[in-house]
């Protein structure tokens, strides 16, 4: 799996798309109405039964880098390759949740659709800039998202960035503010990949520490709450794994519910006696070639479409967690309670 995961960072040749234009200057931001889920239902085993719920199965988490017009690593996507692929999640029934809603367990899908999770590590400037009339620019990864959605309205136009010291390529503090709160305000994730991007199997646990806060502060001088959610550089577990989701440095604490890898295979429902909130599951997004022939996004949506008692099928009901009575087991016993077994 270690040499799987390390041959994806191989360098591929490039692709011709649309490029990302530059942002304004500071213009001025304008209302954008944010996507509102269908209200919860009420599940009964009957309704479970019909719509085949099973909330013990397994779900997407897709890892995102740049989204850029000429591919420089194979862990990049162009504009078109993104579009296409959050179309296909559309088409197939896939509804977006943040990183934070999974790992908290607050999985607001409608009956009978299927949670993604979409994550976008770094903070590139491809991924969001703002135009002069205060929106998203069309081409970035939530220009694309929401362009998306308009043409899905069950498609929740919402996703995790995992930023480090200079956000979506920007400079100047209020700038880096303005959108990490106008992403905040529109149902996105603004959260921790630490603060310089170092492999954190290689530092001593006080500078994993030192890392995890000054991001956190960056992120408080923002204007965006604590992460409950961070990525690890490269996927790179420190040597003390607890020290990724709590600890404190310099009289600031952290508290991480959700600690997300690099790869390579569908996450564990997150109500499932085998979830691991320290050390999460993701997909790279990518086709099937090389070593992506069996580890990446590609491969892994055509699987579950091939075994669809495998994945995650929402009851809609927030308040339930509703799966096959000879999956019962499956589900942690805090969640004895919330069980509706059909």
């Amino acid at each position: 799996m270690v040499l799987a995961l390390a041959a994806l960072w191989l360098l591929p040749s490039g692709e011709p798309d649309t490029a990302v234009r530059p942002a304004a200057d500071r213009p001025k931001p304008q209302p954008s109405a944010v996507y509102q889920p269908p209200p919860g239902v009420v599940a009964t085993p009957a309704f479970a039964k019909q719509v085949k719920a099973n909330e013990s199965g397994l779900i997407p988490v897709l890892m995102y880098h740049r989204i850029i017009k000429k591919r420089l690593a194979s862990i990049d996507r162009t504009p078109s390759q993104f579009r296409k692929e959050l179309e296909k999640l559309a088409r197939q029934g896939y509804v977006p949740i943040t990183a934070r809603q999974f790992a908290t367990g607050d999985i607001r899908v409608p009956a009978g659709k299927y949670p993604v999770v979409l994550t976008f590590d770094d903070g590139h400037e491809s991924h969001f800039r703002l135009g002069a009339d205060g929106r998203p620019e069309r081409h970035t990864a939530v220009g694309i998202l929401m362009d998306v959605a308009r043409k899905y309205p069950h498609f929740q136009p919402v996703a995790t960035f995992w930023i480090n010291k200079r956000p979506f390529g920007l400079d100047d503090p209020a700038e880096q503010a303005r959108a990490a709160q106008w992403l905040v305000r529109n149902g996105f994730e603004v959260a921790n990949h630490t603060w310089s991007h170092y492999n954190l199997r290689t530092l001593k646990t006080k500078k994993v520490r030192e890392q995890i806060v000054r991001l956190e502060r960056l992120l408080k001088k923002l204007g965006v709450e604590p992460s409950q959610t961070m990525a690890l550089p490269f996927g790179s577990m420190p040597r003390s794994k607890k020290a990724a989701a709590k600890g404190s440095w310099d009289g600031t604490p952290y508290g991480i519910a959700g600690v997300f890898l690099a790869g390579a295979e569908p996450s564990v429902s997150p109500y499932a006696k085998s979830f691991d909130p320290g050390a999460i599951q993701r997909i790279q997004s990518n086709g099937k070639k090389g070593e992506c022939r069996k580890w990446c996004s590609q491969y892994w949506l055509e699987w579950l479409n091939k075994h669809p008692g495998e994945r995650y099928v929402s009851d809609g009901d927030p308040d339930h967690v509703s799966v096959p009575k000879a999956l019962r087991g499956n589900i942690h016993p805090k969640r004895k309670g919330q069980i509706i077994a059909y």
